[in-house]
């Protein structure tokens, strides 16, 4: 499976590709697929022919299964999330985990010290994400070259004289925090500041074990708080007070204040923050240092999301429970245990990472992905423990088939890969992308399409053709279910065509849609329907 992806608006990023043979699975042959066409029209040649290539085509596989939710996206690993609400759109931006290689090519251990980008995609409703790719962040093809690495990032947005700008803060390794800024959710990203926000030569930071996991929350009033710190001194394991929090300055650049103490019982790191009627929530990661005193007096064990308290944002916090166990508690391998809470469209969520992705590909070696789930907030605040799984999440609002799809946004996918699809986004890295590295039997799933009661006849695709041949198989309920009508991919030397193409069978209500493969060597830009 190839792992790495950028789409969407104008961003610098960085893509790591790797490929991998996907596990396959045979599609049935369909009989009418075999059926005579001696007497059929050259039009229902052409179309019969189409269909007999899709005939027992061999299916990518889907490594988080084609009906589950979870983790977000397959095609790249992403940990460490954090979600931004702005407007209708959630970003959830990740440290870029890629894979490392030892002397004998073969991927090795996951030693996060070569992460020196974010990567960020976005949905709308939950379920389809959009993938943008890798902002660029650190190192010299970095924007702040200042850094060596950008790690468990986090983002806010705020207007200021009269626009949005949007912060993107991040860990430079364990010692400090800098912060890039943009015009747009995605980029491209400037380094305004040229030097860390949170340094060690600051007071009261010095003293932080590890100097890193930021995260912010612009308050109701307009001010903007930040959160982070972590590492547990020798002999402190119950109360390291490495945990800190501070006012930023209006710029959002700036601390206000030397950065307080929070008192977090057995803190590792992973500060998260979130506001519920007039109540703060400071959440972070339980240390693996937590022994049966203290299960006892506080009710978790190591690696688990704790929730602290406060009617102040920057405290004092009190302890109040533990809602989400370590992944290893559902998926049998664990590690650190890194999450973010966001409310959007009045649900409650919880992001994370996991190890699941790299574990159904056989690989283990510590390379995470994100998932998220939905949770309740109580009246008195009081949330409960939140399982992990992989279907649970619904859906929420429709796709519009109406309006240009970029081709890299799905629920599912087996088998494809991104890459830029114009001059600003190679040059970046990022920033528009469209679907590459295709090959027969892989295949993308739309999931929650409403295309209403009059339907669809035709689907118009822009296809970067690069002098290959091949086809595109539209389909509903699966991959290989209901076929609607096939896209016709001629060969044109290196030209981006719009195919327009008249399905076999109009496309009705609310369905889940399948963009299959045959052929390879073409890329996908966008779709809609008419």
């Amino acid at each position: 499976m190839a792992l790495a992806g950028t789409l969407g608006l104008a961003a610098c990023g960085q893509q790591n590709a790797q490929t991998a043979v996907p596990e396959v699975v045979t599609e049935p042959t369909k009989a009418e697929d075999a059926g005579e066409i001696s007497n059929n029209t050259a039009e229902e040649e052409e179309e019969m022919d189409y269909a007999k290539l899709f005939g027992g085509l061999e299916l990518a596989k889907s490594y988080k299964g084609v009906q589950n939710n979870n983790p977000i996206i397959e095609q790249h690993y992403g940990a460490d999330p954090f979600a931004m609400v702005y407007e209708d759109t959630v970003y959830f931006y990740m440290t870029a985990d890629a894979y490392e290689y030892n002397a004998a090519k073969e991927i090795k251990e996951n030693s996060y010290s070569k992460i020196a980008s974010i990567y960020v995609v976005s949905t709308k409703d939950m379920i389809n994400f959009t993938d943008h790719g890798e902002i660029k962040v650190a190192g010299k093809d970095g924007v702040a070259t200042w850094a060596k690495n950008s790690w468990a990032p986090a983002a806010a947005w705020k207007m200021i004289d009269g626009k949005p700008k949007f912060f993107l803060y991040f860990a430079d390794n364990g010692g400090g925090i800098g912060v890039v800024c943009a015009d747009s959710p995605v980029g491209p990203f400037r380094d305004e500041l040229g030097k860390g926000l949170i340094r060690r030569d600051m007071e009261n930071c010095g003293n932080v074990e590890w100097l890193f996991d930021p995260a912010v929350l612009v308050d109701d009033d307009g001010k903007a708080y930040i959160y982070f710190g972590g590492g547990v001194p020798q002999g402190k394991a119950s109360h390291p007070m490495t945990g800190r929090c501070a006012q930023l300055g209006d710029d959002m650049m700036s601390l206000v204040d030397v950065p307080q103490v929070i008192d977090a019982p057995y803190l590792f790191e992973d500060s998260g923050i979130h506001k519920y009627n007039d109540t703060y929530y400071y959440t972070y990661c339980s240390n693996f240092n937590v022994d049966e005193e203290g299960t006892k007096e506080y009710g978790f064990e190591n690696g688990e999301i704790c929730v602290m308290e406060s009617k102040n944002p920057l405290g004092p916090f009190t302890f109040k429970e533990r809602i989400l166990k370590n992944p290893g508690y559902y998926y049998q391998v664990g590690g650190n245990n890194h999450h973010a809470i966001f409310q959007f469209k009045d649900q409650w969520y919880i992001t994370y990472h996991t190890r699941m992705l790299e574990k159904a590909q056989g690989i283990l070696h510590g390379y995470r992905s994100t998932s998220i789930e939905e949770f309740t907030m109580g009246e008195d605040g009081t949330i409960g423990d939140i399982p992990m799984t992989n279907d649970t999440r619904k859906q929420v609002g429709t796709m519009d088939p109406y309006q240009t799809i970029n081709a890299a946004t799905f629920a599912v996918m087996g088998g494809v890969d991104t890459a830029p699809a114009d001059e600003v986004s190679k040059e970046c890295g990022c920033g528009n992308m469209l679907l590459t590295a295709i090959n027969s039997g892989d295949f993308v799933k739309l999931q929650g399409v409403d295309f209403g009661s009059t339907g669809a006849k035709k689907v118009i695709a822009t296809v970067k053709t690069n002098g290959q041949e091949g086809a595109i198989r539209v389909s509903t309920k699966a991959a290989n279910g209901d076929v609607a009508g096939y896209i016709p991919v001629k060969a044109e030397e290196n030209e981006t065509t719009v195919i327009e193409a008249e399905l076999d069978q109009s496309i009705t209500g609310l369905q889940d849609v399948y963009f299959t493969f045959y052929g390879e060597g073409y890329e996908v830009v966008d779709w809609r329907f008419e």
